[in-house]
């Protein structure tokens, strides 16, 4: 690896690291959305610092050319966050749907009790 290589893998590393803390320091994003940017974040840092890690674990995993545990390991990743939107959109879905019929019943009865009172008094026996 060359050292302009090194360098620039250990900056955007970092940057990417920094960018994360900085939206949850101004809560632009969630702890449990950053996780898996933070866990990203720190695997590329420390393969960045020292990329003879990533040629262990890619021995380890069996994997012969290190660079595509790379690839695998960011692919898992970005589809665990899809994985987690999902089902976090589907909540919200569930929540907004029942959010709206509440709303719908409560006009329905604001409307009725709107009615009864421009009838007037009912006569009472």
């Amino acid at each position: 690896m060359t050292l302009t290589v090194y360098i620039f893998s250990v900056a955007a590393a970092l940057v990417t690291l920094i960018v994360v803390i900085d939206l949850l320091r101004r809560r632009r994003l969630r702890e449990r959305h950053a996780i898996w940017w933070l866990v990203a974040g720190i695997m590329a840092l420390l393969v960045s610092l020292v990329p003879q890690v990533l040629i262990w674990a890619a021995a380890v995993v069996g994997v012969e050319v290190p660079l595509n545990l790379v690839f695998f390991v960011s692919l898992a990743v970005l589809f665990l966050v899809c994985i987690q939107h999902s089902v976090e959109l589907t909540a919200l879905e569930a929540k907004t749907r029942a959010l709206a019929e509440r709303l719908a019943l409560l006009e329905l009865e604001l409307r009725d009790d709107t009615s009864s009172d421009e009838a007037g008094p009912t006569s009472v026996p």
